[in-house]
Formats: structure tokens, sequence, C-alpha cells
């Protein structure tokens, strides 16, 4: 069932930004990371009743069950939600691209996704465990999965791809074969680490970007955190802008990236702060503390690369800091 004609009324307008599909993707989506079992079919289904029509998800959050049972409960046509879904490191190989894409629909109750993401340069062995250990990684060449991504588009099972935690060198590289070219790049990005230079490379390329984390992800896994590292929301000088503009720190920061014209996807499972993060990313900030935020930038990562430094390896990823992140 859609959407009645008075829901569709009393629903914020949340702008588009266009794919080079041609499709539209809302500014503003629902993260679903780390929402715990139990609780993610309920934020979905309240998201999707406040207005939300982008839903951001990947087959390693394993809730994708519970994504699809929420957007059926929420009784949003299927064609009026743009869904994300993510590729996983086990199957980056030809032959499985299109079982994990197809295992994803059937979580989700849907036959096709918006915007299929391959979730890390990183490819790894069935079945490994977390983090994994010198002997888990694997060489398949980016070509081969592209190349399998692109069957996705033919076939109908995906209308865009794209790629996440890839910087430019390796986007470079999927350009230079792709017949169908990326759509998104998705990354952590936040006013400690703004990706000026990787927005530059998009905007050139009509590439877009969606950023994760943008509040600092303060509950992120304790691998990959550095106790050392500021607390973003805790930041005085973004609780002074935010003071000055009469909003909290967070609501600066999810607004602050959609001014920059890049998708926005904070997570949260309590209606009240779910209604309340979209607000925040339709709300504008002044010139003035849109600049004061962009003086922030440390180029400073809270998720570190040794997710995937196995100690002590000498395997394909020996230095994280170098060779995950290769362009900076």
């Amino acid at each position: 069932m859609a959407d009645s004609t008075d829901a569709k009324r009393a629903r914020p307008e949340i702008p588009n930004l266009k794919l080079n599909n041609g499709a539209k993707i809302p500014l503003i989506g629902l993260g679903t990371w780390k929402s715990q079992p139990g609780e993610v079919a309920s934020a979905v289904k309240a998201a999707l009743a406040c207005g939300y029509r982008h839903l951001d998800c990947a087959a390693v959050y394993g809730n994708e069950g519970e994504v699809g049972d929420g957007l059926k409960a929420s009784g949003v046509a299927r064609d009026e939600v743009f869904i994300t879904s993510k590729l996983w490191n086990t199957f980056h190989a030809a032959a499985d691209v299109e079982p994990a894409c197809r295992d994803t629909l059937a979580k989700l109750g849907t036959d096709y996704l918006d915007l299929y993401l391959i979730h890390w340069p990183v490819c790894l062995k069935k079945g490994h465990a977390m983090p994994p250990g010198p002997d888990d990684f694997v060489d398949v060449p980016l070509k081969e999965t592209w190349e399998a991504m692109e069957k996705l588009v033919e076939t109908g099972l995906c209308k865009a791809i794209g790629l996440s935690n890839y910087g430019i060198k390796r986007t470079e590289e999927v350009m230079g074969y792709a017949k169908v070219k990326p759509a998104m790049l998705q990354v952590e990005l936040h006013p400690y680490l703004q990706q000026n230079k990787l927005k530059d490379f998009c905007d050139l390329h009509g590439i877009l970007l969606t950023a994760y984390a943008p509040l600092g992800s303060g509950d992120r896994p304790a691998r990959v955190k550095d106790e050392a590292d500021p607390v973003l929301l805790e930041d005085e000088t973004l609780v002074k802008i935010a003071s000055g503009a009469n909003r909290p720190a967070a609501d600066v920061c999810i607004r602050w990236v959609a001014q920059r014209g890049i998708i926005v996807i904070p997570k949260s499972v309590t209606p009240a702060r779910i209604e309340s993060n979209l607000h925040a990313g339709l709300n504008p900030l002044s010139d003035d503390a849109m600049d004061k935020v962009g003086k922030m930038n440390r180029n400073l990562r809270l998720f570190k690369g040794v997710l995937w430094t196995p100690e002590g390896t000498n395997g394909p990823i020996k230095d994280a800091a170098k060779d995950l992140w290769e362009d900076e």
C-alpha cells in the first residue's frame, strides 16, 4: 500500500542528487550499521514514516532481513525507496558476486537494488574470522569483481554500482576499464576528515560521495579505535559553532555534510532521533558556520586501517595507512 495523499503532504521535501545513470538519490538516508537485532525493522519503519526514502545497508551488517521487514511493514511502495547495499569481502570472485547480490535481495524482499557497492578494497577467504589472520587474504583482481558487478546492471539486479572505502587511485583504475562507470564512492567523512581532494576528484568525474560516520562514530569497534583520538562531538570548536547556530553539535555535522552536496546517512534506532537527524540535514547552516567547520579538518581517520592488518603479517596489506588509503 502506497502512502496516502495526506501523508505525502506531511513529509518533508528531501533534496535529491542525480547519479550518473540519471537516477535520483535522496540527500539524506538512514544508516543501518551497528543497529542491533530486534531494533532495525522498527527503525526503518519509523524512518519511512517521518519522510526518509533512502536506506543504506550491507550484507555484513547482518540485519538486511530486518530492513526488509521494516520496509514491508511501512506500507511504502518499493519504488519510492532508494536502497543501497554492499558486496562483502569474501565474494569478490566473479562466480560469487551474483549469488551474494541475490542473497541480499532475498533478505531485503526486493528484486533489485538501486545501488550496489564493493564494500572494501580487501579480498578474504570464505569463512574467515574477524579480525582476519595472515592466511585469510586472497588475491582477486579488481577488474574481475567490477566486470561481475557490471553484469548485475545488465541483468537488472542493480540500477547502479560503485565503491566503498576506495580512494582515487583504485577508482581511476576502475574507470580505465569500466563499461559501467562508478556512480558512488562511500567513505568516512566528517569535520575531522573532510575528504576535500576526493570530493574534487568525484565532482570532476561525475561520481557522487556518501559520508559514513558523519558524527565521528563514537561507538566504532575497539579494533579500529585509537583512544588518543579526540571525540568529534566534544570538540570545543564544534561545540562553539553549534552554540552560535543554536543547534546540537550532531545536527551541525549532519547539515555540514549535506550542505556540501554529499549524501549523509546517520544511524539511529530511536524514532525521535531518526526524525531529528532528518530535519537537521534539511536545516541550512549560515555561510559563517560552514566556513568555521571547514577549518576543522585534521585529515584524521577515526576508522584505522589496522582492521585489515593482521599483527605480524607480511601479507598483502602490510601497511594499512599506506596501502589501504593509498591516495593520501
